[in-house]
């Protein structure tokens, strides 16, 4: 990392990428067309190089990652195996996961169209 990049932390997918303007991820399979740009939402940490973090609880208020999209694709195959011995059972079975890669072209710090809110009710006093 040098200074004066731009890091994030953003959800997708079930999964937290590390992510920095002009990185290139493959991330959990989305509903995109290629050259679309998808907007993350769920922005966990945003560093803007210069010492100054903000880390959400759980999410950073109005943060958002602007990303295009290079292509759809699946990854290699994983081969699972189940063996039990003494009984002549053996299966072996092939998966091949589905990916979007995009391209992360800005992170945002205050949106222009507000994200998602932090959760107000989370944190408040339960009524008595």
């Amino acid at each position: 990392m040098s200074e004066g990049e731009k890091l994030a932390v953003i959800r997708t997918g079930g999964k937290q990428y590390l992510i920095k303007e002009g990185s290139v991820i493959r991330v959990e399979k989305l509903d995109a067309q290629e050259g679309t740009q998808v907007t993350f939402g769920e922005v966990l940490l945003v560093s803007n190089g210069e010492g100054d973090m903000k880390v959400g609880m759980p999410m950073v208020a109005n943060a958002s990652v602007l990303a295009s999209v290079k292509g759809q694709g699946r990854a290699k195959k994983v081969t699972v195996m189940k063996f039990k011995p003494k009984v002549r059972y053996k299966k072996k079975q092939g998966h091949r996961q589905f990916y979007t890669q995009v391209k992360i072209e800005k992170i945002m710090e205050t949106s222009p169209v507000p994200g998602r809110p932090l959760d107000a009710r989370r944190f408040a006093t339960p009524p008595s």
